[in-house]
């Protein structure tokens, strides 16, 4: 079984069909296709069923894709241990909440590249929920997130205490205005919620960004309010234009740290990096 059949399989599954797989892996259709044909015939199983143009993962493809994965993972830790013999290189793959991400990514990042010269860092921003997913089907190698998490398969290593406030544009009044949120899927997100319905606020209506600066910017200029860590708003250009207020400890103590694989072997970065940032957030 060849790894390349396993790894067009994979994209294959995540992609939703073979013409996405096909431009994902940037090759011809017919590549994927045949791939897909010889492995279903070296296991003498189906693993998708047709149904007109798209594909529906069969029993088979289910099982198959959870080996996959594994078989894949473990194929890049075997290559990156036995590149980083002696010359401590590789590939670390790091996901970060936008908020984290902008207060204490850049110095943990220059404190492992100065450990660690030939690493190489991929760095994604997203939310807590698609992070963690990220990690699980094996696309990240850690990330930071906003916990705590209590999960099977999970490692999670608080590493700071975020304090959320609500911030408001000056002569604002937030009650009468809408909550600002991150997408689906931010931990922040569903605390902001819960302090909505919490303090009765007459607007329920929320509006939803991609950006830290875009929630922001609209924040400041009195389009509605939200919570936002209180070193995220300190730091920020829009600083002089918000007020901000503090937040009972229930809503805004939110524990942060590293996710990774339990069953990742070890990786001597990762500790590299979790230290810079507990360091770094003393």
């Amino acid at each position: 079984m060849e790894l390349v059949a396993l790894r067009t399989f994979q994209t294959v599954v995540e992609e939703g069909g073979i013409l996405a797989a096909s431009r994902k892996l940037n090759t011809v259709q017919s590549n994927v296709t045949n791939r897909i044909r010889r492995l279903e015939e070296e296991l003498g199983a189906e693993l998708f069923f047709r149904k007109g143009r798209g594909l529906e993962l069969a029993p088979s493809g289910r099982v198959l894709l959870d080996y996959a994965r594994r078989m894949l993972l473990l194929e890049r830790q075997t290559s990156a241990a036995v590149r980083q013999v002696g010359e401590n290189v590789g590939e670390l793959r790091i996901g970060a909440m936008e908020t984290f991400a902008a207060l204490h990514l850049p110095s943990a990042l220059k404190a492992v590249r100065a450990e660690h010269p030939r690493l190489e860092l991929r760095v994604v921003t997203n939310t807590s929920a698609q992070l963690t997913d990220k990690v699980l089907t094996h696309k990240l190698d850690c990330a930071f997130i906003a916990g705590p998490v209590i999960h099977p398969e999970l490692e999670f290593t608080e590493l700071v205490v975020e304090e959320l406030v609500q911030i408001s544009a000056k002569g604002a009044n937030p009650v009468l205005q809408p909550l600002i949120l991150f997408r689906e899927g931010c931990a922040y997100r569903s605390r902001a919620l819960a302090w909505q319905r919490a303090t009765g606020h007459a607007v329920a209506d929320a509006m939803e960004f991609g950006t830290l600066e875009g929630i922001l910017g609209c924040v400041a200029v009195g389009l509605g309010w939200t919570l936002m860590p209180r070193r995220v708003v300190e730091q920020s250009q829009h600083a002089a234009d918000l007020i901000v207020e503090t937040l009972p400890a229930e809503i805004s103590q939110v524990p942060t740290g590293m996710i990774h694989l339990r069953a990742a072997p070890p990786m001597v970065a990762l500790g590299t990096l979790a230290d810079a940032v507990a360091a770094a957030a003393r």
